[in-house]
Formats: structure tokens, sequence, C-alpha cells
């Protein structure tokens, strides 16, 4: 990549959705090719050498919506959906006066409905794709422990595995095993170890893919975990969860019975409510793209 054809500085923002961060730029008049997009999402977002954050956000004009994103992961690597991040882009979309309070966005997933829901931008809630493939009750081992995961693509492929406490997990290695396990390739599976906690409420960490390690939170993890909650019978919707990071977010979403077995009711809509923190607005130099 030619960093040198770059004008400079280039102005961007950073938001944080309950502690997942986005570097997110207006690209409406586009300036990276798209062949360099994944190495510059690599660069940008590197913690300490760089302006860091867990993915990189390109806001472009679309034909059918208010706008269409590319989204990137820190890695460079390209991820169909981002709940976090799409809440995030929707108030930087607002906020520039992209799209209006209650707008519509592509992404690679579909489309994504999103509501800023407070004056200040600070509350956003989006309705996500139907989610697809849901898997209960697989069997995998996990170094010499024997668990049970459940799995559900919520724009992203996700696996979920129900835990007595959050906080003694090994997220770092189990998550890792996850991942990469043999059941989940080629594309690989995020990894969320959720406790249920009462009054509907759960406790979720998230190892995520592309990002490699445990994030502060994953909208569509915290989705993917409510939504086998309740059906597993220990949770019912409206369904609160706690990020790693300490903030909450809320998934809104309605179930059917039939016979003896909950379905989600997929109509009526998945939502996730929760903050999204505008931190800074930047310009990077050349120096933001050096090895």
């Amino acid at each position: 990549m030619n960093t040198q054809v770059f004008k400079y500085p280039i102005p961007f923002a950073k938001l944080s959705g309950t502690g997942n961060d986005f570097i997110i730029i207006d690209h409406r008049e586009p300036f990276i090719p798209e062949s360099d997009q994944s190495e510059f999402a690599r660069l940008v977002c590197r913690r300490r050498f760089s302006v860091g954050a867990d993915g990189l956000i390109l806001i472009e004009n679309s034909e059918k919506a208010d706008f269409r994103w590319q989204f990137y992961n820190a890695d460079g690597s390209r991820a169909e959906m981002c709940g976090n991040g799409a809440r995030c882009a929707a108030r930087f979309a607002y906020e520039k006066d992209i799209a209006p309070a209650a707008m519509r966005f592509e992404t690679t997933a579909g489309e994504i409905e999103a509501f800023v829901l407070s004056a200040g931008g600070e509350s956003v809630k989006i309705r996500l794709t139907a989610p697809e493939d849901l898997r209960l009750n697989i069997p995998v081992s996990l170094g010499s422990v024997e668990q049970t995961l459940h799995f559900i693509n919520t724009g992203v492929p996700h696996t979920v595995l129900l835990v007595n406490d959050a906080g003694m997990v090994p997220v770092a290695d189990w998550g890792r095993k996850v991942r990469f396990h043999e059941m989940f390739q080629p594309a690989g599976t995020n990894a969320n170890f959720t406790q249920v906690l009462a009054g509907d409420t759960l406790m979720v960490r998230t190892y995520e893919r592309g990002v490699e390690g445990e994030t502060m939170a994953c909208g569509t993890g915290a989705v993917a975990s409510a939504l086998i909650a309740v059906l597993l019978e220990q949770a019912n919707p409206p369904v609160t969860v706690i990020t790693s990071g300490g903030e909450k977010l809320t998934i809104h979403f309605s179930t059917t019975v039939e016979g003896s077995e909950r379905k989600l009711d997929l109509a009526a809509g998945i939502f996730l409510e929760g903050p999204a923190h505008e931190t800074y607005e930047g310009k990077m130099g050349p120096e933001a793209l050096q090895e």
C-alpha cells in the first residue's frame, strides 16, 4: 500500500459502544482504494502504535439506503456485521447530518434499521437482520473438559457457552479453541461465555474473531447470548446484558410457543439498544500508517 497517495491529515472520529471502540471515517468521497482498505484498517487499528481500535468503519454513499458501510476488524479482516459498530455508525451519521434519527444503512449482512433515541445521540437502538443457523446442545471438548455449546448467526457467527461464573472463565484459552474449532471452519466463530443472573440479566464475556482476543463488549454476541438463554428457558425478554466493560445492553425480542417448543418471533424483530459514546475527533498523519 502506497501511503503517500493519501491527502493528509485524514479526519476521523473515535466512538465507543459499551467499550467496543471504532475508528469511523466519512468516506462518501472515497480516497482509500478498496484493495488497500484491509491493510489501512490493520495499520490504524494498532493500539499504542497508531489510533487503535477494535475495528474501522468507512461510511459511504448508498443508492437505496441513507448510507452503506465497509467494516473491518482490527486484523484487517472484513466482518459481515457488528452490533456495537452499527450503533456507533448510526450516531456518527446522525451527528454529521448524513442520516436522520431513524435511518437505514447497508451492511454485508443486509440492511440495518437504526434509531437515535436521545437528543444528544448517546442512546441508539438497531434492528438486526433475522438470525440464522440455530444449533443447540453441541458437545465440544475444551482441553480436558467436555462442554455444551450453542450456535447462532446474528449477522456474524456466534457460539454461546452457559457458565456458572463468567469471571472465572479462561476466555483467551477457551475462546481461541472455539474460534478455530474445525466444526466452525472455514469462517470460524466468535465465542461468548454467558452467566445467567437474576432479573433476566446476563453477564457476557466475548472472544472476538478478527480481534483475536476478549473485547470489552460485543453487540451481536450479546444478542446471541440473549436469544440462546431465552430459548433454553433461562431468561425472558427483554434481556439485559452486562458487558466485560461493565456497561449494559438491552436486547428486545419476542417468542412464540409451538407445542412444547419455544421459538423466536422473527416477524416482531430483534433489537439491540445501548449507549454509543463519541470519545473524540482527530486527524491522522502519515506516521499513523507506518509499521
